[in-house]
């Protein structure tokens, strides 16, 4: 059966896509107060069992807030897998207004600075590195010298990864298959968007999985829009997650209960990610663990996804609060 791990894209900068992330935050943006919230919710998360946290250079602090995190519980590498990302730049200057919160850059350059910032922060606790969101539209894994770079994490003792993002996700996760040195796959892992709206790399998934790639999901609750806190917010959305609210309700569960476990049913995933902001949210996703996801529900629940391409276009409008 797949995990629940911790994505820090909502608790290590103040400003973030997901639904109702101010509130989640109670609009506190002080650095320190926002490093306790955090340690607050990975408390939580450790004590609830899940030992599997994502974080992200563009992610404002949460490296530091990670670091000072297992510091200060005093828990050994090992005990917990650590994976971050690289490839964009935090330029939102710790506000939630910020005309540009990150800029992407996947030169070498940038992954040589970022990965020195990583393991300077991190250390003995980052086990897996990943480009941060490759498209089918780059031209990332066609860099001979960045992907020389990359393949020597090994040396290390750093797993490379990849998280993909877009419409083209499918073509992304199949090319990094064929990315090879020395005869082996440079790609241990690959990270990547699904959920009951945008099951588009689906099969894909499965090639990788089936090929020995760790599998984790991202954006399973869509960015808090599979929750029930999605009323009337996002006129896309809302329609969609309406039908989906009627049928956890005649199941007794919540519409973002719901949306979890049917990640965790998946065959090729080995983690699935939870982007929750507060200790209320670590405690409601972990009950998706005890839910027995049957073959009705997936019957009932397959004609509620949207095409990708219609997806990650209105995704490209979700507003930073």
């Amino acid at each position: 059966m797949p995990v629940l791990g911790l994505g820090l894209a909502a608790l290590g900068r103040p400003g973030y896509v997901t639904l109702n992330h101010a509130s989640d935050l109670g609009r506190r943006y002080d650095p320190v107060i926002m490093e306790l919230h955090a340690h607050h919710v990975l408390d939580a998360a450790f004590e609830a069992g899940i030992r599997y946290i994502d974080a992200a250079r563009s992610y404002g602090r949460a490296e530091d807030f990670v670091a000072s995190w297992l510091r200060t519980r005093a828990i050994e590498p090992g005990q917990v897998e650590v994976a971050s990302k690289w490839g964009y730049t935090y330029t939102a200057g710790w506000s939630t207004s910020a005309t540009q919160h990150e800029v992407k850059e996947h030169s070498l350059a940038a992954y040589l600075r970022q990965l020195h910032e990583s393991i300077e922060r991190l250390g003995p606790y980052l086990s897996l590195y990943q480009i941060h969101s490759v498209t089918a539209e780059g031209k990332t894994l066609e860099d001979d010298a960045l992907i020389d770079a990359i393949a020597g994490l090994r040396e290390r003792g750093i797993r490379a990864g990849l998280t993909v993002s877009g419409a083209g996700q499918d073509v992304a996760i199949r090319r990094s298959l064929e990315v090879r040195r020395d005869g082996e796959r440079v790609f241990d892992s690959v990270q990547a968007t699904w959920n009951l709206l945008e099951r588009g790399a689906e099969s894909a998934l499965e090639d990788a999985h089936g090929a020995g790639m760790k599998i984790v999901v991202k954006e399973s609750l869509a960015n808090g829009r599979l929750t029930q806190a999605n009323r009337d917010d996002d006129a896309f959305f809302s329609p969609v997650v309406a039908r989906i609210r009627e049928l956890a309700k005649s199941r007794g569960l919540t519409v973002e209960t719901l949306a979890l476990a049917a990640a965790l049913a998946r065959p090729w995933a080995d983690v699935v990610l939870t982007g929750a902001a507060t200790v209320g949210q670590i405690q409601s996703n972990v009950a998706a663990l005890e839910l027995a996801y049957d073959a009705e529900l997936e019957e009932k629940l397959r004609s509620v996804s949207i095409n990708s391409t219609e997806y990650w276009r209105a995704r490209s409008s979700f507003r930073w609060n």
